[in-house]
C-alpha cells in the first residue's frame, strides 16, 4: 500500500520534473548560443553534462521509466536475432544486383522496342 501512496507522489510531481527537463535542455541550447566564443570542447562538455542530467531526471518520472525499459527490453530482443554471415549477406547482395540489372536490361529493351514502335507508326 505504501508503494501504491509513493507512486502517487511521484506522478504527482513528473510535470515539475518534465519542466526541469525542459529547463535543462533549454540553458544548455541557450549556454551553446551565448558561449559561442568559447573551446567548442568546453561547450560540447556542457552539453553532455545538461543532457545527461536532463535524461537522469526524465527517466525518475514514470513514463521515463516506461520508456527506459523499453529499451532495455529492445535491447534484449536485438541481442536474440541471428545476423547473417559475412557470406551470406555477399551473397544475397550479389543475387540483388544480379537481378536489378536483368530488371534494367528488359525495361530498356521494352523501352527501345516501344520507341521503335511508335516512331514507325509516327512516322
Amino acid at each position: 500500500m505504501s508503494t501504491n501512496a509513493e507512486n502517487d507522489a511521484g506522478s504527482s510531481l513528473d510535470w515539475l520534473k518534465w519542466l526541469v527537463v525542459g529547463a535543462l535542455l533549454v540553458a544548455g541550447v541557450f549556454g551553446n548560443w551565448y558561449y559561442q566564443g568559447e573551446f567548442l570542447l568546453v561547450r560540447v562538455i556542457g552539453l553532455l553534462v545538461a543532457a545527461a542530467l536532463a535524461g537522469y531526471i526524465a527517466v525518475q518520472t514514470q513514463r521515463g521509466t516506461r520508456i527506459w525499459n523499453l529499451m532495455k527490453e529492445a535491447r534484449v530482443e536485438v541481442r536474440r536475432v541471428v545476423w547473417p554471415s559475412n557470406q551470406e549477406t555477399t551473397q544475397t547482395t550479389l543475387i540483388v544486383i544480379v537481378i536489378v540489372i536483368i530488371f534494367a536490361l528488359i525495361m530498356w529493351g521494352l523501352d527501345s522496342l516501344l520507341g521503335w514502335l511508335v516512331s514507325s507508326i509516327i512516322g
